[in-house]
Protein backbone atom coordinates (compact mmCIF):
# COMPACT_ATOMS: atom_id res chain seq x y z
CA UNK A 1 0.00 0.00 0.00
CA UNK A 2 1.34 3.44 -0.84
CA UNK A 3 1.21 6.46 1.45
CA UNK A 4 -1.91 7.95 -0.18
CA UNK A 5 -3.94 4.76 0.25
CA UNK A 6 -2.66 4.38 3.84
CA UNK A 7 -3.76 7.95 4.50
CA UNK A 8 -7.23 7.27 3.12
CA UNK A 9 -7.59 3.99 5.03
CA UNK A 10 -6.59 5.51 8.36
CA UNK A 11 -8.66 8.65 7.80
CA UNK A 12 -11.76 6.51 7.20
CA UNK A 13 -11.12 4.81 10.54
CA UNK A 14 -10.77 8.22 12.18
CA UNK A 15 -14.07 9.20 10.53
CA UNK A 16 -15.80 6.24 12.20
CA UNK A 17 -14.58 7.60 15.55
CA UNK A 18 -15.89 11.04 14.60
CA UNK A 19 -19.31 9.51 13.89
CA UNK A 20 -19.22 7.92 17.36
CA UNK A 21 -18.40 11.30 18.91
CA UNK A 22 -21.38 12.86 17.10
CA UNK A 23 -23.68 10.12 18.40
CA UNK A 24 -22.63 11.16 21.92
CA UNK A 25 -23.36 14.83 21.22
CA UNK A 26 -19.71 15.80 20.88
CA UNK A 27 -18.26 17.74 17.96
CA UNK A 28 -17.48 14.94 15.48
CA UNK A 29 -13.70 14.67 15.43
CA UNK A 30 -11.78 11.40 15.49
CA UNK A 31 -8.05 10.73 15.68
CA UNK A 32 -5.72 7.77 15.25
CA UNK A 33 -1.99 7.44 15.98
CA UNK A 34 0.02 4.94 13.95
CA UNK A 35 3.51 3.58 13.76
CA UNK A 36 3.91 2.47 10.18
CA UNK A 37 0.72 0.58 9.34
CA UNK A 38 -0.11 -0.28 12.96
CA UNK A 39 -2.68 1.68 14.98
CA UNK A 40 -1.33 2.27 18.49
CA UNK A 41 -4.01 4.64 19.81
CA UNK A 42 -7.26 6.35 18.96
CA UNK A 43 -9.41 9.10 20.36
CA UNK A 44 -12.58 11.05 19.71
CA UNK A 45 -13.74 14.41 20.97
CA UNK A 46 -15.10 14.20 24.49
CA UNK A 47 -14.81 17.59 26.27
CA UNK A 48 -18.52 17.62 27.18
CA UNK A 49 -18.60 14.07 28.52
CA UNK A 50 -15.30 14.43 30.38
CA UNK A 51 -15.99 17.98 31.59
CA UNK A 52 -12.51 18.73 30.24
CA UNK A 53 -11.72 21.46 27.71
CA UNK A 54 -8.55 19.59 26.69
CA UNK A 55 -10.38 16.36 25.76
CA UNK A 56 -9.96 16.86 22.02
CA UNK A 57 -9.61 13.75 19.88
CA UNK A 58 -5.93 14.50 19.22
CA UNK A 59 -5.05 14.94 22.90
CA UNK A 60 -6.84 11.73 23.88
CA UNK A 61 -5.08 9.78 21.11
CA UNK A 62 -1.67 11.25 22.02
CA UNK A 63 -2.12 10.38 25.70
CA UNK A 64 -3.06 6.80 24.86
CA UNK A 65 -0.13 6.46 22.43
CA UNK A 66 2.34 7.78 25.00
CA UNK A 67 1.07 5.33 27.62
CA UNK A 68 1.22 2.47 25.13
CA UNK A 69 4.85 3.03 24.18
CA UNK A 70 5.90 4.25 27.63
CA UNK A 71 7.25 7.61 26.52
CA UNK A 72 5.85 11.10 26.10
CA UNK A 73 7.89 11.45 22.92
CA UNK A 74 6.31 9.78 19.90
CA UNK A 75 8.94 9.79 17.13
CA UNK A 76 8.14 7.65 14.13
CA UNK A 77 4.40 8.16 14.53
CA UNK A 78 1.66 9.70 12.41
CA UNK A 79 -1.51 11.32 13.71
CA UNK A 80 -4.63 11.10 11.54
CA UNK A 81 -7.40 13.50 12.54
CA UNK A 82 -10.62 14.43 10.77
CA UNK A 83 -10.34 18.18 11.46
CA UNK A 84 -7.30 20.42 11.24
CA UNK A 85 -5.81 20.66 14.75
CA UNK A 86 -6.27 23.77 16.88
CA UNK A 87 -3.47 25.71 18.60
CA UNK A 88 -3.70 23.60 21.78
CA UNK A 89 -3.49 20.33 19.87
CA UNK A 90 -0.63 21.53 17.68
CA UNK A 91 1.27 22.46 20.85
CA UNK A 92 0.82 18.92 22.16
CA UNK A 93 1.77 17.50 18.76
CA UNK A 94 5.00 19.53 18.74
CA UNK A 95 5.88 18.44 22.29
CA UNK A 96 5.22 14.80 21.45
CA UNK A 97 7.64 14.96 18.50
CA UNK A 98 5.33 13.26 16.02
CA UNK A 99 6.77 12.82 12.53
CA UNK A 100 3.60 13.58 10.62
CA UNK A 101 0.05 14.92 10.91
CA UNK A 102 -2.63 14.07 8.36
CA UNK A 103 -5.97 15.85 8.64
CA UNK A 104 -9.25 15.84 6.74
CA UNK A 105 -11.24 19.07 6.89
CA UNK A 106 -9.53 22.45 6.91
CA UNK A 107 -10.55 24.87 9.68
CA UNK A 108 -10.20 28.43 8.35
CA UNK A 109 -11.26 29.99 11.68
CA UNK A 110 -8.99 28.19 14.17
CA UNK A 111 -6.85 25.72 12.21
CA UNK A 112 -3.24 25.76 13.38
CA UNK A 113 -1.72 23.42 10.77
CA UNK A 114 -1.84 25.84 7.85
CA UNK A 115 -5.27 27.48 7.59
CA UNK A 116 -5.03 30.18 10.27
CA UNK A 117 -1.63 29.42 11.82
CA UNK A 118 1.25 27.26 10.59
CA UNK A 119 2.55 25.75 13.80
CA UNK A 120 5.08 23.04 13.13
CA UNK A 121 6.14 24.13 9.70
CA UNK A 122 6.67 27.86 10.09
CA UNK A 123 10.31 27.49 11.16
CA UNK A 124 9.73 29.19 14.51
CA UNK A 125 9.99 26.08 16.71
CA UNK A 126 12.68 23.47 17.25
CA UNK A 127 10.53 20.59 15.98
CA UNK A 128 9.19 20.47 12.45
CA UNK A 129 6.83 17.90 11.05
CA UNK A 130 5.25 16.88 7.82
CA UNK A 131 1.64 18.02 7.52
CA UNK A 132 -0.83 16.76 4.92
CA UNK A 133 -4.30 18.29 4.79
CA UNK A 134 -7.44 17.51 2.84
CA UNK A 135 -7.44 13.70 3.06
CA UNK A 136 -11.09 12.59 2.74
CA UNK A 137 -11.90 16.29 3.06
CA UNK A 138 -15.38 16.01 1.54
CA UNK A 139 -16.52 13.33 4.01
CA UNK A 140 -14.91 15.03 7.02
CA UNK A 141 -16.40 18.43 6.15
CA UNK A 142 -19.83 16.98 5.44
CA UNK A 143 -19.97 15.29 8.84
CA UNK A 144 -19.07 18.53 10.64
CA UNK A 145 -21.53 20.59 8.60
CA UNK A 146 -24.38 18.14 9.21
CA UNK A 147 -23.62 18.06 12.93
CA UNK A 148 -23.71 21.84 13.31
CA UNK A 149 -26.77 22.24 11.07
CA UNK A 150 -28.66 19.76 13.25
CA UNK A 151 -27.47 21.50 16.39
CA UNK A 152 -28.64 24.94 15.13
CA UNK A 153 -31.97 23.41 14.11
CA UNK A 154 -32.52 22.09 17.63
CA UNK A 155 -31.83 25.42 19.37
Amino acid sequence: MDQDSNDTTFMKLALSLAHSAAEQGEVPVGAIVTIGKVIIAEGMNNPIGCHDPTAHAEIIALRKAARKIGNYRLPGTTLYVTLEPCIMCMGAIIHSRLDRVVFGAFDPKTGAAGSRYSIGRDGLLNHHLEITGGVCETECSALLKAFFQARRKNL
